[in-house]
C-alpha cells in the first residue's frame, strides 16, 4: 500500500479476524458450492436448484422457522450456511460437509484486509492485559475450521499427528492457526497486519480510506464487537494498578472472562467474585455449559449458584450437584468452599489502597456492609468494538445518529453484537456498496459467520460482474430501518454470550436424537443466544 499516491482496489475489508480471513478466500475465487445430501429434504430441493452459495436469497431458508432443527437465534442466512457446511455437528461426529469449494479464479476481486493486531486472527491474535493464552476455546476444533485449511490440517502440519475427535483447543493454539492460515490458503498477500485505519468516508462511485489514500468501491466492516474491555467505574480503577498474588483476587463479572479469571488463578489463590445474579431476567451465559463438556465454566456457575442460594437462604436440590461434582475432575482442583466467596448483586461502595492490597467494603443484596483485603482486580463486565475508524456521517449513517443500543464510555462510542443486529435482519448490506460480517452482525460464532461473507461476496461478486438483476436482500422482513437507529422489526435481546454448543456434551453420541431435542428446546426458549463471546 503506498502513502503518497491514490490507490485504487474494488474491496476494502476492515478488520482482520476469522470472517474477514473467510470473505478474502472467496473474494480469491473460491466459491462455495452445493455438492447436495443434505438431511433436510426440503432444503436439498431448494439448494440442488441453485448451487452456487453465494446467489442466497430468502426462500431457501424460510422453512427454518417451522423446524426445531435450526436456531432461531442466529441470522438464518448463517444458520444456512453452517448446516450446509457441518450438517447434524451437533449430534455427529465428523459428519459430511454438504460444500465443496470450486476454485473459480475469473471471479476473484481486487481487495486489501486492514487489521489492527500484529497477526491475522482479529481479537484471537490480540495482546493485552486480560489475555489467557492457555485457556480453552469454548468451540470445538471443527468449529472453529476456515475453509481450505482446516484446524485438523494445521495441526497435523504442526504435530504430524491427526487431530483427536472432541478437541477443544487454547486460544494460544487457535490464534497460531488463524495466524499460518493466509498464506497455508494463499490468500496472505492481500492480509495487511498491523494496520490502523481512520478517516473512512463515503465519496461519489464508492468509499475512501483516508489514512492510507486508498479508494474503494465496496467497504465491508469486519471489525467485531470484542476489541475494548469496559472500563471499571472511576471508584475502582486504583485497583488496577495492584498485583499481589499474596492477596485475594477481587473478580468482577458473571460471564466467560470472569470465569477465565477465576479458572486461571492458583488454586490456593483465595477469590472474591461479585456478580449479577436475576434469574428472572438475566442468565449468566455460563448457565448453559454442560458439566462434562464444559466442566471449568460448569463448576464457576455452580459456585455462584450456590453462592446465591446461600445469601437468599434457598437450598437448591442437592443430589444432583454432588453427583456432578463427584463426575466433575475440574471440581477437586481446588478448594472451593475455602477458597471462593461469592457475592450476588453486591455494590462496592468504599475502596482504600496502600501499597500493595486494598480494602473494599462491599454492600451486600441484603443491605449489610462487610469489608474484604484484595491484591489484584479483574473487572470483567463485558466487551465492545469501536468503529471510530468512520467519519462521523459515515458513522450516523451505518448506526444511526439515535441508536439506542450504542453504549458511550470515556467519551467514546461503543458497539456491541445488539447495535447493528436490527439492520442485520433487514440486510447485511447496511448503506449502499457497504457491507457488515462477523461479530458486527450480532451472530458471534466462527460457525455462524460464513453466511454473512457468503452474502457480501455474492453481492460484490455481481456488481463486478454487471448483473443487472440485483440479488434479493438476505431479509426475514420487508421494511426498511429509518437512517436515525429506530428499530423498526422486531428483535430479540442480546446480551454477547450466544453460544449454541454449549448445552450439549457432544461426546454422548447415542443419545444424539434425545440431545439435539432438548437443545433445540432450549434455544426456543433462551433469550440470550442470540451474541456470542469475544472468542468465538
Amino acid at each position: 500500500m503506498s502513502s503518497g499516491r491514490l490507490e485504487y482496489v474494488d474491496t476494502v475489508v476492515i478488520g482482520n479476524g476469522p470472517s474477514a480471513l473467510i470473505l478474502s478466500y472467496i473474494l480469491h475465487g473460491w466459491i462455495p458450492h452445493y455438492s447436495g445430501g443434505h438431511h433436510d429434504s426440503v432444503l436439498d430441493s431448494k439448494v440442488a436448484q441453485v448451487p452456487d452459495l453465494l446467489s442466497l436469497t430468502p426462500d431457501l431458508y424460510d422453512h427454518f422457522q417451522s423446524s426445531l432443527k435450526y436456531s432461531t437465534q442466529a441470522l438464518p442466512i448463517n444458520v444456512l450456511l453452517d448446516t450446509l457446511l457441518r450438517p447434524n455437528a451437533d449430534t455427529q461426529v465428523n459428519p459430511r460437509p454438504c460444500v465443496e469449494w470450486k476454485y473459480t479464479p475469473k471471479r476473484a476481486i481486487s481487495h486489501l484486509v486492514l487489521g489492527e493486531t500484529e497477526n491475522a486472527g482479529g481479537q484471537w491474535a490480540k495482546e493485552d492485559a486480560s489475555a489467557i493464552w492457555d485457556i480453552q476455546a469454548l468451540s470445538y476444533a471443527e468449529m472453529l475450521a476456515l475453509p481450505g485449511y482446516s484446524f485438523a490440517d494445521h495441526h497435523l502440519s504442526t504435530t504430524g499427528e491427526l487431530l483427536p475427535d472432541f478437541v477443544r483447543p487454547s486460544r494460544r493454539e487457535v490464534a497460531a492457526y488463524f495466524d499460518a492460515y493466509p498464506r497455508a490458503v494463499g490468500i496472505h498477500e492481500s492480509i495487511h497486519t498491523s494496520t490502523k485505519v481512520g478517516n473512512i468516508s463515503s465519496c461519489e462511485n464508492g468509499f475512501s480510506i483516508g489514512s492510507h489514500n486508498i479508494f474503494c468501491k465496496h467497504l465491508v466492516l469486519a471489525s467485531g464487537t470484542f476489541s475494548i474491555s469496559i472500563p471499571p467505574r472511576p471508584l475502582l480503577r486504583p485497583l488496577k494498578a495492584l498485583d499481589n498474588l499474596d492477596e485475594p483476587l477481587l473478580v468482577v463479572g458473571s460471564g466467560f472472562t470472569a470465569a477465565d479469571a477465576i479458572i486461571s488463578a492458583s488454586p490456593h489463590r483465595k477469590i472474591v467474585h461479585i456478580f449479577k445474579w436475576a434469574p428472572d431476567e438475566y442468565q449468566s451465559p455460563l448457565r448453559g455449559c454442560h458439566h462434562q463438556a464444559y466442566p471449568e465454566y460448569a463448576t464457576v456457575y455452580r459456585q455462584m449458584k450456590a453462592a446465591a442460594a446461600a445469601k437468599s437462604n434457598f437450598k437448591a436440590p442437592g443430589s444432583p450437584l454432588r453427583r456432578r461434582q463427584k463426575h466433575n475432575p475440574f471440581f477437586s482442583h481446588r478448594d472451593w468452599h475455602s477458597v471462593y466467596e461469592g457475592y450476588p448483586n453486591t455494590q462496592i461502595v468504599e475502596v482504600h489502597t496502600f501499597n500493595q492490597y486494598a480494602e473494599v467494603k462491599l454492600k451486600l443484596e441484603s443491605g449489610e456492609t462487610i469489608e474484604r483485603r484484595v491484591g489484584s482486580l479483574e473487572c470483567a463486565i463485558g466487551r465492545r468494538g469501536s468503529l471510530d475508524y468512520l467519519s462521523p456521517a459515515l458513522f450516523d449513517g451505518v448506526v444511526g445518529s439515535n441508536n439506542r443500543a450504542v453504549d458511550h464510555f470515556d467519551d467514546k462510542i461503543l458497539i456491541s453484537g445488539r447495535t447493528l443486529r436490527f439492520r442485520c435482519e433487514v440486510d447485511l448490506q447496511v448503506a449502499p456498496n457497504l457491507f457488515i460480517i462477523g461479530s458486527l452482525t450480532g451472530d458471534s460464532l466462527i460457525r455462524f459467520a460464513f453466511g454473512s461473507c457468503a452474502y457480501a461476496a455474492g453481492k460484490i461478486m455481481a456488481s463486478r460482474e454487471g448483473c443487472r438483476k440485483s440479488l434479493p436482500s438476505s431479509s426475514l422482513n420487508s421494511t426498511p430501518p429509518s437512517i436515525d437507529g429506530q428499530v423498526l422489526s422486531p428483535m430479540q435481546e442480546i446480551d454477547g454470550s450466544a453460544h449454541q454448543d454449549l448445552h450439549v456434551d457432544r461426546r454422548k453420541l447415542a443419545r444424539s436424537l434425545e440431545l439435539m431435542t432438548a437443545e433445540n428446546q432450549i434455544w426456543k426458549k433462551s433469550g440470550w443466544w442470540s451474541g456470542g463471546f469475544m472468542l468465538s
